[in-house]
């Protein structure tokens, strides 16, 4: 039987030729969380677990190229999905990873367009040449809200609430050395152990309050900072970061930040690196879906955006790897990239 595929249905977002657009009238910075003004935060309009694998279970059904795997389960046994394009096992690799943090959707909603993408003419003859792993959503215990601790004081309405943590209060994210949680055990033993990656793009979503030159960013990037990461590793990984800077940068509505993030190698982006050579990039979106700290949740007229961004940059690591074009990209404008910092109003992290 045909399964029905399910539909994004977030405000003001638009399909077009496999991509998504937003109006010209809201951008992806904005002014603000918009949080407590005219709009409520609707969990409801993303997609549930359930749907989600529905959605995969759909695609794969479609997409001769995709092979759908479960890498493991969460603490509360939900299986947690791979989609996989490997045409040639000698080709470049590179792993898309989201939801680390359970509040952290808009870029798990960005890559299961990507993955509708990548079933289109549009990537014909893309995926001849470059491998893609998609983990889009790591933590799906805490996107549910399906947690062992109270979430009476998170903001946002529409049925569920979302939270960083796993079902135990863990933070998945700081958990890639000890690999204590079965999410980091699944991560590590199933994908990142499994596979030859060769790239990684780690995203998540920071506060609404960074800014650079006094202006909100959309986003902020960084390479793994770890002392053990090797210099080849850390020079690749300076070219992914240009890869992603010059697509956003080039469309007009994004604005990128470098972020002031963490050495440990307990943090994924450096874990990583130092574990398995893998040439690593985190990218903070604007804005989280849920949280107790309102000024950490973005009003949903940015949504379309920040979707938008997620998938400009998946679209442009993949081929850059795919041509080469990766290899020669320039990295000198890490030098002058301003880190961003934070307006008065607490601590991000990532």
């Amino acid at each position: 039987m045909k399964k029905k595929v399910i539909a994004l249905s977030l405000s003001g977002l638009m399909v077009v030729g496999g991509f998504v657009s937003a109006p010209n009238s809201v951008g992806a910075v904005g002014e603000g969380p918009n949080y407590g003004g005219n709009e409520s935060i609707q969990t409801s309009i993303l997609h549930t677990y359930n749907e989600l694998v529905e959605f995969l279970k759909t695609q794969d059904a479609k997409q001769n190229d995709m092979e759908l795997e479960v890498i493991g389960q969460t603490v509360k046994g939900r299986d947690i999905y791979l989609a996989k394009y490997i045409s040639n096992p000698s080709n470049p690799t590179i792993l898309f990873l989201t939801q680390q943090h359970g509040n952290e959707q808009l870029t798990t909603e960005g890559a299961l367009e990507f993955i509708k993408h990548l079933g289109t003419n549009k990537m014909k003859g893309v995926l001849d040449h470059v491998n893609i792993l998609i983990v889009p959503m790591l933590n799906a215990d805490g996107a549910m809200g399906d947690v062992n601790f109270s979430l009476d004081d998170y903001v946002a309405d529409g049925g569920r609430h979302l939270t960083r943590y796993n079902a135990v209060g863990a933070d998945l994210n700081r958990d890639h050395v000890a690999k204590i949680h079965p999410e980091t055990q699944a991560l590590h033993n199933n994908v990142l152990k499994k596979y030859k990656i060769n790239y990684m793009i780690d995203l998540h979503h920071q506060g609404t309050q960074s800014e650079i030159d006094g202006k909100y960013v959309s986003g902020s990037i960084l390479y793994p900072t770890n002392r053990n990461v090797k210099p080849e590793v850390l020079e690749r990984s300076k070219k992914l970061g240009a890869v992603v800077f010059n697509a956003i940068n080039s469309k007009g509505w994004g604005n990128i930040g470098k972020y002031n993030g963490g050495s440990e190698e307990t943090i994924g982006r450096n874990g990583a690196a130092v574990q398995y050579d893998i040439s690593t990039l985190l990218f903070e979106m604007r804005g989280m879906s849920d949280h107790n700290y309102e000024s950490y949740v973005l009003g949903q007229k940015s949504n379309g955006y920040l979707i938008k961004q997620t998938i400009t940059t998946l679209d442009a690591a993949t081929r850059a790897i795919a041509n080469g074009s990766i290899e020669n990209v320039d990295t000198s404008f890490w030098n002058t990239l301003p880190t961003q910092t934070t307006r008065p109003s607490g601590e991000e992290t990532e």
